[in-house]
């Protein structure tokens, strides 16, 4: 009896990728060997970086995102996609893959449409409290969906569908916060994280500058601030002198250190970050970015002010003054703090990785069954 081999696709920001990261290793704790797995996505992306410094079957297709507005890019994206999806038929026949696991974005919807061509099971994650359009597309055939927010299942039309949560790294459920601090050299200063995705949010950087000039010389104060690569310079030319209290990176490599350190963030909505400061048990404040597909970074911090974790300061609002003056009205107050923080991580789902991988094998058990 041959191993299985498993399909993972999920791609374009770091929201789809490392939910499958955490399913991979998940697997692979459990006894797959990586020569199993083969990663689907687009070598251009993100995506490749990250499969690649795991040391996994990557293959390749050129798939983008659907173009918003009727051009010749629209024609274009149609011609990469027909190609694209030939190319994950291509794949599958070639390593016949027993299941194919998708966490959404364009880059699933070649394989999963070859999938559902060669009848080969596959299982969704969604990652946002709005699902994406591959998941809305291609849910109604899924063996299985997962989803991150309970109120994504209004929108998907699975009838095997499940509210795990978003998986997330294991460094979440073995780092404690001391360690965390040591680790960064922090000892009993109040923290505060600054941060907008893996590619920063200059938004809310040019907003940050008065937070740090006010706290600078402030010894039980702590700043670490993620300015995102291409606007780490401006950041670093604007500020001059680094103060004494201010960690300042362009991108930390690893983010469960960094959260674990902090005792509240100031972050866009992206849900792979929502779940990852409920797992560190952070209350924060959000700043939804507004050109979001189908706005799911609004419906996401929507959804986290409502479970009592986050503070909602929408993009339009942030400007230097409101985001001091929501910083320190929210600090200011150190038992509903403590309760956003008790509310956050009471919300986070430290077993979405292995429930996931039972949904997965449980799919091609059943297609085992039905061949």
């Amino acid at each position: 009896m041959r191993n299985i081999k498993y399909f993972i696709t999920g791609g374009g920001t770091g929201g789809h990728i490392y939910p499958a990261m955490a399913v991979i290793d998940e697997l692979t704790k459990n006894g797959t060997d990586k020569s199993d797995i083969y990663y689907i996505g687009n070598k251009k992306n993100l995506e490749f970086q990250i499969a690649k410094s795991k040391d996994l079957n990557f293959l390749s297709y050129n798939v983008s995102g659907m173009p918003r507005k009727v051009s010749f890019k629209f024609l274009l994206f149609f011609l990469k996609l027909f190609l694209a999806i030939f190319k994950a038929m291509y794949y599958s026949l070639k390593y016949k893959p027993d299941v194919v696991f998708a966490t959404g974005g364009y880059v699933c919807a070649p394989i999963l449409t070859a999938a559902r061509i060669l009848n080969i099971p596959y299982v969704l994650h969604d990652c946002d409290a709005y699902p994406g359009i591959v998941s809305r597309l291609f849910s109604p055939s899924a063996y299985a969906i997962s989803l991150a927010f309970k109120s994504a299942q209004d929108y998907t039309k699975c009838k095997n569908s499940h509210f795990l949560g978003n998986p997330i790294r294991e460094e979440f459920k073995i780092l404690t916060k001391n360690d965390a601090r040591k680790n960064l050299n922090i000892s009993d200063e109040f923290t505060v994280l600054i941060m907008g995705g893996s590619s920063g949010a200059k938004k809310i950087n040019d907003s940050a500058y008065l937070l740090v000039e006010k706290y600078k010389n402030n010894k039980n104060i702590k700043i670490i601030w993620q300015t995102g690569k291409k606007n780490f310079d401006e950041v670093v030319n604007k500020i001059g002198k680094l103060p004494e209290n201010l960690i300042l990176k362009p991108y930390f490599e690893n983010m469960a250190i960094v959260l674990m350190a902090s005792d509240v963030a100031i972050s866009r909505a992206g849900s792979l970050s929502l779940s990852e400061l409920c797992a560190a048990g952070l209350p924060s404040i959000l700043i939804p970015y507004p050109f979001a597909a189908a706005n799911h970074q609004r419906i996401n911090a929507r959804k986290m002010c409502e479970l009592g974790a986050s503070v909602y300061l929408d993009d339009n609002d942030c400007r230097a003054e409101n985001l001091l003056k929501t910083f320190d009205d929210f600090v200011s107050d150190k038992e509903k703090l403590a309760k956003y923080a008790k509310n956050a991580r009471q919300n986070a789902k430290y077993n979405a990785a292995s429930e996931i991988v039972k949904l997965i094998n449980k799919a091609v058990e059943n297609c085992n069954a039905n061949s």
